[in-house]
């Protein structure tokens, strides 16, 4: 038996390639040594920069007794679920039927055929709080196989018949009255404290957020409010870096004190497009901030981003890794570098106690009250400068360097919407190298790559939102460059889409219908902390339409938002993505073209076209040779910039003044 992890391109996998666990890769290598030694599969799926996977491994996978029991009565696979979110998703929807809650590690156990008949999450090495350890969950379920295994193989049959009924979903639109319907739910489970929506733990609500910033309804104040008081919030939070940029995942508390440190690059780039479409000098500030971290520590050497930063680190080279090391500091730390005077200044600023707000009597950074007097800018600019210098000199947090997809394509829409709005050549230049390594790497034929490392594509296949999410980034490519081989390749992907994974009620499944066939074929429509592969891919469509003028996008688009009627009335907060497409779509989308020369004149058409929600917005030098459909035959006006604004292809007389786009 052996480890056969070494030669894995995930690093996560990598991460477990010295444990003693005789670790297998999904595939039918390992199901067909279950069937030949006749013993039950452990499915252990995790991530790179999950803090709690780290502890299983260090106390469970790393432990020689412990692996020797697997070895011995189970053949373990290990699944990176950023790579094989197909994977991830059929035996999370398991975990979630079967115990109520979800999250990860996620530790199944199935037949020969895949079909699980245990399903947890993190489980300790030893009993606590009334649970089982971990050795004793595999003990009994080995017993469980080897003397009731007829009753365990008909337990996962139904299991399995449980996870492949995929029932039509009903259709009905999205009215203004349902969207006014969902705001006030989103208004009843609003933190009218702290911000934000629901306890702890408390996610960036980035979908709702856009949802609430492009209503325009009966309760438009009060979305208003909602919107407002949550990007002060989280921009002031202990979960926002203060030092060097970027958000964490979550914050393990209502009131955003403490994060869980990891640092994900679909949060960010998602971030990174609101507070930048929010503007004003927080959005503006917020939104610099977080483009210029993803650049700095997210950047690869191939153009494209990196999935994550971990959530720990040691606190000296070669010491123990534990969580938020990295960035939380003690009222003594900040004397030792910024000096008694600045340090007192900066541990008040950012509430910096003796007790400290987080562990070992370290504290997080907030920054509730961002300094209004202008010396007291500078000043902080130049504490976060050398704090930061010094953080570079502590041991960092180990980088999951492998480019997903469909998070680069949030990257490449992120890093546009911050260009163009912030006048930043260099994150729209960013953008357009990200946009050709995933040309480059991640597509042929039409076809998505799920993930490279080092400029070499893996053999996953894409889902979804891989399609969605690539296929937004290249259109916001073609509104910012008029460069038509963005739209191009964009309506390739979603041509490949509606046709491989189109569902029989208008939907869609998660998977193609030629991907690997699995114990059930996910189909997920519900946002969590990215768009769902649906959100994502109608929003592309509704884009696509607006640039082409083909129909056959518009209607697939308005025919799939029908099917989450039902999400969208009960849990508004998972629909939050799929909503505010409806909401461009009651009445739009708006289509702006600004064509003439480069200079003020056109920049402040542009700003104000982009200030408008959901508008789709084209600047060009010329429309000569064009092959974008919206931009054809656009001129401009006695020489001067000039923007044309239509809806459904319906336009207005060109206007040569900002306050004539409304």
């Amino acid at each position: 038996m052996v480890n056969r992890l070494a030669s894995a391109t995930s690093p996560y996998l990598l991460q477990h390639k010295d444990n003693p666990v005789d670790w297998w890769e999904w595939g039918p290598e390992a199901f067909a040594e279950a069937r030949r030694r006749n013993v039950p599969i452990l499915l252990s799926v995790g991530y790179a920069a999950c803090h709690w996977c780290h502890v299983m491994a260090h106390e469970s996978f790393e432990d020689r007794a412990t692996a020797d029991y697997l070895n011995e009565h189970f053949v373990s696979i290990k699944v990176d679920r950023e790579e094989r979110p197909d994977v991830d998703a059929v035996y999370m929807q398991a975990t979630t039927a079967m115990t109520g809650q979800g999250g990860w590690p996620m530790t199944v156990v199935t037949d020969h055929e895949g079909a699980p008949f245990f399903a947890g999450t993190y489980l300790p090495d030893q009993p606590r709080h009334g649970s089982p350890s971990f050795t004793q969950v595999l003990q009994a379920l080995s017993g469980a196989w080897a003397d009731r295994g007829e009753d365990v193989r008909r337990t996962a049959a139904s299991v399995a018949e449980h996870l492949r009924k995929q029932a039509s979903l009903p259709s009905y639109a999205l009215t203004a009255e349902r969207i006014d319907g969902a705001i006030a739910t989103l208004a009843q489970e609003y933190d009218a404290m702290a911000g934000g929506f629901g306890g702890a733990p408390k996610f960036p609500p980035t979908m709702v957020l856009e949802l609430l910033r492009r209503y325009r309804g009966d309760a438009e104040q009060q979305a208003r409010h909602m919107l407002a008081r949550t990007v002060a919030a989280m921009a002031g939070s202990g979960m926002y870096d203060q030092v060097g940029g970027g958000f964490a995942r979550y914050a393990v508390d209502r009131a955003w004190v403490v994060p869980h440190f990891e640092k994900m690059l679909y949060d960010n780039a998602q971030l990174l497009g609101l507070y930048a479409r929010l503007g004003g000098e927080l959005g503006e500030r917020i939104a610099t901030e977080t483009a210029d971290f993803m650049l700095r520590e997210l950047r690869t050497a191939e153009g494209g981003f990196a999935s994550a930063l971990d959530a720990d680190s040691p606190a000296e080279p070669g010491g123990h890794p534990e969580e938020g090391l990295f960035y939380a500091w003690t009222p003594a730390q900040l004397d030792a570098v910024l000096g008694p005077t600045d340090g007192a200044w900066a541990a008040e600023l950012f509430d910096v106690t003796e007790d400290g707000t987080f562990e070992h009597g370290m504290s997080t950074l907030q920054l509730r009250h961002y300094p209004t007097d202008e010396a007291d800018r500078t000043r902080l600019a130049d504490v976060r400068r050398r704090l930061l210098a010094a953080r570079e000199q502590r041991p960092r947090p180990a980088r999951d360097d492998k480019v997903v997809a469909a998070w680069n394509g949030l990257a490449i829409s992120g890093l546009v919407d911050a260009g163009r709005r912030l006048g930043r050549p260099d994150y729209l230049r960013a953008a357009v190298e990200t946009g050709e390594l995933l040309e480059r790497v991640h597509l042929a034929d039409g076809r998505v790559r799920r993930v490279s490392r080092d400029g070499i594509a893996g053999a996953h296949a894409g889902v979804l939102e891989d399609y969605g999410c690539v296929a937004s980034g290249f259109l916001a490519l073609t509104q910012a460059t008029a460069d038509p081989r963005w739209l191009r390749l964009a309506t390739q992907l979603l041509d490949t889409a509606l046709a491989g994974f189109a569902a029989p009620d208008g939907g869609f499944f998660d998977t193609s219908a030629d991907a690997e066939v699995l114990v059930a074929r996910p189909r997920d429509p519900g946002d969590n902390a990215s768009p769902s592969g649906f959100s994502s891919l109608v929003h592309a469509l509704v884009e696509a339409h607006a640039l082409t003028g083909e129909g056959r996008y518009r209607d697939a688009a308005e025919t799939a938002i029908a099917t989450v009627g039902v999400l969208a009335d009960k849990a508004p907060r998972f629909a939050g993505w799929s909503l505010a497409a409806a909401v461009t779509m009651l009445d739009g989308p708006l289509e702006v073209v600004v064509v003439g020369p480069a200079g003020d004149a056109r920049e402040a058409l542009v700003a104000r076209a982009l200030s408008l929600p959901g508008a789709v917005v084209v600047t060009a030098d010329s429309a000569e040779g064009t092959e974008i459909p919206l931009l054809a035959g656009r001129a401009p006006v006695d020489g001067r910039p000039a923007a044309y604004v239509c809806r459904g292809f319906v336009c207005e007389r060109p206007v040569t003044e900002p306050d004539g786009i409304c």
